[in-house]
């Protein structure tokens, strides 16, 4: 099978001819065509998945084609944009029709759940490789940014947190799960769901938000580099967002998976402490658990603490993709 028998075999579709449909030209010429609503702006982000690096070789290819749209999708969701359309970069080692067939049906559940119609990319033979680049809107000025906390502002989290890096060490044979534990968090690794409701839900309520891909904490670092602050966070209210198995955990474990373990794709963000009801109704909106985990200070820096209001002496360093 040559590429362009690939293409259309697997990812060429009809465009939607839906009212809300953005997409003038879809696959098949140079460039596609995006015509975004009046007083809208454009939100653009790329994310590129890497085979033995973002994820396993053993990952189920209809998981992997979710996840590797979730993971776009949550920068739109930490933007409150709404998407819209997406191009597909692809190299494949070789053509496997079993495997095309699995990740073209996870990549366009996903896309057809939120609307977001696949207008273009490049197939290439390679190591395997993935990278996406999507496409979605916003109302002028109203877009969430990392650049927004203020001293004051309460710190929230969506869903649950450090699932992913609980399967991630059972794979590892550092942990053991009994069965149900094991197959909820690998779910959520290899599956993710992008908050993109509440993120729309938020704007104009939030002062901030980005997406939590590398870890809690440093994800949350940039959003406080951005806006020239600090926070304070509730150890205690932070470990109660590890829903499988925290009870029986080693502590320290325990810690590292809610604090640093990546691949969790929720939000954190930020709203005034007089929004509270609000940021509530939000969650509620999207069907989604939200939970306040902390305070955002003038000091820089960020300061965990344990119920008695003693600190935790302890770093975590969050995901970076160039370490060892």
């Amino acid at each position: 099978m040559g590429e362009f028998d690939l293409i259309d075999r697997y990812f060429k579709r009809p465009l939607r001819h839906a009212p809300a449909s953005r997409a003038l030209l879809g696959p098949g010429d140079d460039c596609a065509l995006l015509a975004p609503a009046a007083g809208m702006q454009l939100a653009v982000s790329s994310d590129m998945l890497v085979e033995g690096r973002h994820f396993l070789s053993t990952v189920d290819p209809t998981r992997l084609g979710h996840k590797a749209l979730a993971v776009n999708l949550s920068d739109l969701a930490a933007c409150g944009a709404r998407p819209l359309a997406f191009t597909l970069a692809l190299a494949l080692p070789r053509v496997d029709e079993r495997w095309l067939a699995g990740f073209s049906e996870g990549l366009f559940a996903l896309a057809d759940a939120h609307g977001c119609e696949l207008v273009g990319g490049d197939t290439t033979a390679g190591p395997l490789n993935i990278c996406i680049t999507v496409f979605g809107e916003v109302p002028a000025g109203t877009a969430l940014l990392r650049s927004g906390a203020r001293a004051g502002d309460d710190l929230w989290a969506s869903g649950t947190l450090g699932d992913a890096r609980l399967a991630l060490e059972v794979f590892r044979g550092r942990l053991a799960l009994d069965a149900a534990g094991f197959d909820a968090a690998r779910l959520r690794m290899e599956a993710p769901t992008p908050r993109v409701a509440l993120g729309q839900a938020l704007r104009g309520i939030a002062t901030s938000a980005v997406d939590i891909s590398d870890g809690l904490l440093g994800d949350l670092g940039h959003v406080l580099r951005a806006s020239g602050v600090g926070a304070r966070i509730d150890v205690a209210a932070a470990l109660a967002l590890l829903a499988h198995g925290a009870q029986r955990l080693d502590r320290a474990l325990a810690l590292a998976c809610v604090l640093a373990g990546g691949d969790d794709y929720e939000l954190a963000f930020t709203a005034p402490a007089t929004a509270r009801a609000a940021v509530e109704a939000a969650g509620r909106a999207a069907q989604v658990a939200v939970t306040r985990i902390g305070t955002i200070e003038a000091p820089p820096g960020v300061r965990l603490l344990e119920a008695d209001g003693r600190p935790l002496a302890r770093r975590f360093a969050s995901f970076d993709h160039f370490a060892r």
